[in-house]
């Protein structure tokens, strides 16, 4: 158990539903204090209330991570609410679906506004916070899509998550100096309640390209975020996770044979 995460404050963007929702539940699990972050006050506080039916620590705000005086707004409700900031698990994302020929320039930008602007914006609105911490840490969700597989329809939402690597790399240089470090999870498929609506057989024909043979669970990139944001893991820093159940590894659909 990585009980250097007990007492510390945690912020969870895009932490309503999905990988956000599993993040927080794991953090909250193991003693952080969670301020859930969704553009929807009500989902916000409707998941803050689950944490703390289980047990754990939580509120929930409202907040569009393309504002800066909204993610300000994050910043400084995590410290007065929870007594300062530690970690930012930069989770917040949008995956519509549409080729080059449909998309549009506007199409193109609230994508890449949300994943990567919105990434850059929580992380310098958070910034002030986490120097003042003995324990700083950044976890941004990347994807498997963008930086390691391509897939038709995503293009806009592939740029966006390699970017997001891009990003990484040069701000853990910059904020080395302050002992924060700045690591990614890279998700393959992951059970949320967008894939769990496509229904079973949906859901079966997936697993087929996994080597595990099953989607992931939202808690499995909640660990591997906890992980990058203990003391246990405070020489680590650019670096990425993948948590794929194998996926990528295949060179086609012969190897599980």
């Amino acid at each position: 158990m990585l009980t250097s995460i007990a007492g510390r404050s945690v912020i969870v963007t895009g932490g309503s539903k999905g990988i956000g929702k599993g993040i927080a539940k794991v953090f909250a699990k193991n003693g952080a204090k969670v301020l859930v972050v969704s553009r929807t006050l009500s989902d916000a506080e409707a998941t803050a209330e689950e944490i703390k039916a289980a047990g754990g620590t939580a509120s929930g705000i409202a907040a569009d991570v393309t504002k800066l005086d909204d993610t300000q707004a994050m910043a400084e409700a995590a410290q007065s609410r929870h007594g300062g900031l530690d970690v930012l698990c930069a989770n917040a994302g949008i995956f519509p679906q549409g080729t080059i020929e449909e998309l549009s320039p506007e199409d193109w930008d609230q994508v890449l506004d949300t994943n990567l602007k919105g990434t850059f914006l929580s992380l310098k609105a958070c910034l002030p916070g986490l120097k003042a911490s003995d324990q700083g840490r950044v976890v941004i969700t990347s994807s498997i899509t963008g930086p390691v597989t391509g897939f038709p329809g995503w293009t806009h939402y592939g740029a966006s998550k390699a970017g997001q690597l891009g990003f990484l790399r040069t701000a853990c240089l910059e904020l080395a100096k302050y002992k924060i470090t700045v690591n990614a999870v890279l998700p393959g498929n992951i059970k949320t309640e967008g894939l769990i609506a496509l229904g079973e057989e949906y859901l079966q024909s997936m697993a087929q390209s996994i080597p595990l043979k099953a989607l992931g669970e939202v808690e499995d990139i909640g660990y591997a975020a906890l992980f990058l944001a203990s003391k246990e893991a405070a020489y680590i820093t650019g670096q990425t996770i993948i948590v794929d159940g194998g996926q990528i590894l295949l060179e086609s659909l012969d190897a599980l044979k």
